[in-house]
């Protein structure tokens, strides 16, 4: 700005010049006036040229503003711009600069103009790097860039981008240059990470291509013993099904040694579900933790919770059985808190509930997703802080009991019904266990025959040595919708019926096949709803009991009463 405005002064100056020139030339050619017309003549010539020089003198004022105005936006544009301009001579002088370049060294503008801008360089190899790019510009090299690092007032750096170019000179003497300057901080950080993010990356990618080619010499060497081996695997094959053939045709007593091999105290079973639910009690038995028990009913609940109760510190005291099923309503609370005498109508003596007996030992709670809503709480209070009130004594009476609890409902279906407590839920499933179906252990059917053929050749006086394959298929076929209860009972009957010392199975299965075997489920499920139904009108619709269905059925009460909720069986 100040370079355009000496040019100007001097062009004034010239002008000024040629002017007086032509007035002293023009006065040199003036002479006298000859006669008073030709005095107003010139007068009014002069009046005229009066006139036109006050035209031009507005004109020249209106230029003036126009131009003053223009200098204004110029200065605002060049002062508010985005990015730092600065103006250096040719030793690198600042000589003008703009607020944004001001504010991107932190330094008052005034304080720049006639300082080195070297000086705010970080870096000698920077200020190296600003001399050539000078040096290229003064040899009109057209425009340059270059980066460097610069150094604010306040001690913070930042990397720059400049682009410089010619722009003339002063007097014509010195150059100049105008040069943008752009802070490039950020970019130069996402760069350098960007690099050093590729580096490790290679060196990943390097040591995991080493890996690969380590792990493929290995896989390569055990092709090699693997087919060094085949020979004596195939010779051995025939072998391994001649002692697999010999095996199914086992005697009974051979079984019964092989199955108490595979037992968890009085669970018979070594299939991979089975043997997880094992792995899952020998955790949790040493412990005081409160355990829930979920499967479908007949698969061993109670099996399981007499061997947890068996392998913890409390199996000297004793466990406490609770059917929460089958105790009426009205009589659960009493049973498992106990009653002061006169506490109700019919309470006329002192009883002691379930809890109190089990003090320092295990009360197992089977079927807790029957309990009644309103004692869910008062058993989430034992859980909570071990202490209940009897019925009629407001007394608080504090025990020492491991809670284990079974169901063969969906207790989260209960939750969402609202027949459960959500909280009493979580309480109880600190460690919960689920006992698999018999439909997913069949491989266990085979030591479960030969168990209870066993159990009751005992109890009945029987002599049954051998169990066909055709049986044993039959058996392992069948859904099993009973569980580990029904195939008792099954075995029981064909116990009892059998002719000769082979175990046969008269009862037909054939209604009750797995679903998945191919069959129509729902024409299964009609045939089960069916045949449930006549058995419960020929019973009166009694469930329990000798003469009950669910005894004729092989069914535990709870399970059938399941399967009547299941299919809307309501007696009319």
């Amino acid at each position: 700005m100040k370079i355009d405005k000496g040019k100007r002064l001097s062009a004034a100056a010239e002008l000024r010049r040629q002017a007086e020139e032509r007035l002293r030339a023009k006065a040199e050619d003036l002479h006298p006036p000859r006669s008073g017309a030709e005095a107003q003549r010139l007068l009014h010539e002069l009046e005229v040229h009066q006139i036109e020089l006050e035209m031009q003198n507005a004109e020249l004022h209106r230029g003036q503003e126009e131009l003053e105005l223009s200098r204004n936006r110029y200065a605002e544009l060049y002062d508010f711009a985005p990015v730092g301009y600065f103006t250096f001579d040719a030793h690198g002088l600042i000589r003008e600069v703009n607020l944004a370049g001001a504010q991107l060294l932190g330094i008052e503008r005034r304080q720049l103009v006639n300082k080195p801008f070297s000086s705010f360089i970080a870096d000698a190899d920077g200020r190296e790097l600003f001399s050539r790019h000078l040096e290229a510009i003064s040899q009109n090299q057209g425009m340059q860039k270059c980066e460097v690092d610069l150094k604010r007032q306040d001690g913070l750096t930042l990397h720059a981008q400049m682009q410089s170019l010619m722009a003339g000179n002063i007097d014509d003497q010195v150059d100049y240059f105008h040069t943008t300057i752009i802070d490039v901080t950020d970019r130069r950080r996402a760069e350098d990470a960007l690099q050093k993010a590729h580096g490790e990356l290679e060196q990943k990618v390097k040591e995991r291509t080493q890996e690969l080619v380590g792990t493929n010499e290995q896989l390569l060497r055990e092709i090699e013993e693997r087919k060094s081996t085949e020979a004596a695997l195939r010779s051995a094959n025939a072998e391994i099904k001649s002692l697999s053939d010999r095996l199914r045709a086992e005697n009974v007593q051979l079984q019964q040694e092989v199955s108490r091999d595979n037992n968890f105290g009085e669970i018979i079973g070594q299939s991979d579900a089975i043997s997880y639910v094992f792995f899952r009690v020998e955790q949790v038995a040493p412990q005081d933790a409160t355990v829930l028990l979920l499967g479908e009913t007949g698969t061993g609940k109670g099996m399981i919770a007499r061997a947890i109760h068996s392998q913890s510190a409390r199996k000297d005291r004793p466990m406490i059985t609770v059917n929460c099923s089958s105790l009426p309503a009205n009589l659960i609370e009493s049973e498992l808190f106990g009653r002061e005498k006169g506490a109700f109508t019919g309470a006329d003596a002192r009883q002691m509930g379930r809890f109190e007996l089990a003090d320092g030992g295990t009360i197992f709670l089977d079927e807790i997703g029957e309990m009644p809503l309103e004692l869910q709480c008062k058993l989430l209070r034992i859980l909570q802080d071990g202490e209940f009130e009897r019925l009629g004594n407001p007394r608080t009476i504090k025990v020492n009991v491991r809670i284990i609890a079974a169901s063969n409902r969906n207790l989260e279906e209960e939750i969402r019904g609202g027949r459960f407590r959500e909280d009493l839920f979580y309480r109880l499933s600190v460690f919960p266990i689920t006992i698999p179906p018999l439909r997913q252990r069949k491989e266990d059917i085979p030591l479960l025959v030969h168990y209870f053929v066993g159990k009751y050749n005992k109890k009945i006086g029987r002599k049954i040595e051998t169990v066909s394959k055709e049986t044993l298929s039959t058996l392992q076929e069948y859904h099993w919708p009973g569980n580990v209860r029904e195939l008792e009972n099954v075995i029981e009957r064909a116990v009892i019926t059998s002719q000769g010392t082979a175990l046969q199975v008269l009862d037909r299965f054939d209604t009750f096949r797995d679903p998945g075997a191919g069959l129509d489920v729902k024409a299964l499920a009609d045939l089960e709803r069916d045949h449930i139904l006549q058995v419960l009108q020929k019973t009166g619709w009694r469930i329990e009991g000798e003469k009950g269905a669910a005894t004729i059925l092989g069914l535990n009460p709870s399970t059938l009463r399941a399967r009547m909720r299941k299919y809307g069986m309501r007696r009319q």
